[in-house]
């Protein structure tokens, strides 16, 4: 019924629940004090899953079964060991005391390797209906995940991880690469796309055994000339797809608002006032050319065009974009949204939305007007309808 709402916060998971009148109140906190990065619940079978990032204790992952009150630990993704690196001519001729000169050059030729360990658990989705127990899971540094039995254990996708083109991934908002988005195809759950932050956009149709790169019309303004439209240095923010319509998907990318109508394959830049920079990006379940953003000033600012938080939405596959503020706080306001702090039910009418200041709104009626849940929990980093 999506009549509960699973809020990931610094501080904890708060669930809310919609009653008979229409109003959300809070149901219960779980994991209070720590941070929760990722959230899910799983249609096929009522679990619910919570993603935690406890810094020096490492990242842990929660079950909890349909019916069941208590939370049960389950396994991490764990990355095999990491090969040691050729050693580097320069550091074998080197003479003692005297200094290497510095390299030149392409930045992400000279990038120091990504390290072989978890940081956190950045994205978190499930298989088809036709394979029970399967979930994917998107990590910081750059790895794919997947397990057949609900989380009890995990493997690492090598024919991703492997690819040559991996070497020239990159951070965008954190140190290291991460999958922050895994869409599977509905109608086909051997076709997974997920994007990676900074690698570009990727895709298999036979269930990870191989990928291919699929970034063709995406633009990297952050680039020299000559690279900007490589696939593999791409900073797609956020990937979101239309469930009823998967061949229609958006990109809330860095350079910009990106749509595909061919299910990833090409990618066509759209333009969007007050601005087409941002992070999170909600697609419609059911209209493939229906959307919703929400922008803000790139770069070194990432606050509201002009300290005001607003809503956009395109209904005609992003020819044109309405900005909806009611109900939403006027100028000044700081407010910024997270990559997965903006999400829409199964109605394609109900939506919410989490910022880094700890304000949840929620909209009833398509994002046309917000109402404000709380404007003091703690900063959020996630938001999905159960």
């Amino acid at each position: 019924m999506n009549d509960q709402l699973l809020i990931g916060t610094r501080k904890g998971l708060l669930m809310l629940r919609r009653d008979s009148a229409g109003a959300w109140n809070q149901e219960s906190v779980h994991f209070l004090g720590e941070p929760v990065s990722m959230v899910l619940a799983d249609p096929r079978d009522g679990a619910l899953y919570a993603a935690l990032n406890l810094g020096h204790f490492g990242v842990k992952l929660w079950r909890r079964r349909a019916r069941n009150v208590e939370w049960e630990a389950c396994a991490v993704p764990v990355y095999p060991p990491q090969p040691q690196p050729d050693p580097d001519p320069a550091q074998e001729l080197a003479v003692p005391g005297v200094p290497i000169p510095a390299q030149t050059g392409d930045p992400v030729a000279s990038a120091p390797p990504v390290p072989w360990s978890l940081q956190q658990i950045w994205s978190l989705e499930t298989g088809g209906t036709d394979e029970p127990g399967v979930l994917w899971a998107g990590t910081l540094p750059g790895g794919l995940f997947r397990s057949g039995d609900g989380g009890a254990s995990w493997a690492l996708n090598r024919p991703l991880w492997d690819r040559p083109e991996r070497s020239e991934w990159f951070g965008g908002g954190y140190d290291v690469p991460g999958i922050h988005s895994i869409c599977v195809d509905p109608h086909d759950s051997r076709h997974v796309t997920v994007a990676v932050s900074c690698g570009g956009v990727w895709q298999t149709r036979d269930r990870g055994r191989n990928w291919a790169c699929t970034a063709s019309g995406m633009v990297a303004d952050y680039m020299p000339p000559e690279r900007r439209e490589d696939g593999s240095i791409q900073d797609p923010h956020r990937l979101a797809q239309c469930a009823g319509h998967p061949h229609a998907m958006w990109v809330q990318h860095h350079g910009g608002i990106f749509r595909s109508g061919d299910a990833g394959m090409h990618w066509q830049r759209l333009h969007a006032k007050p601005s087409s920079f941002g992070f999170a990006v909600a697609a419609h379940p059911r209209r493939p050319n229906t959307a919703w953003f929400v922008p803000a000033v790139k770069d070194e600012c990432r606050v509201p065009v002009d300290g005001k938080l607003v809503v956009t939405r395109t209904r005609d596959g992003g020819v044109s974009f309405e900005a909806f503020s009611e109900g939403l706080p006027a100028a000044p306001s700081y407010d910024l949204i997270y990559r997965h702090g903006l999400a829409v039910d199964h109605t394609g009418e109900r939506l919410a939305m989490g910022s880094t200041t700890g304000s949840l709104w929620i909209s009833e009626n398509g994002g046309e007007r917000w109402k404000l849940f709380s404007a003091h929990l703690p900063p959020i980093y996630c938001v999905r309808f159960a």
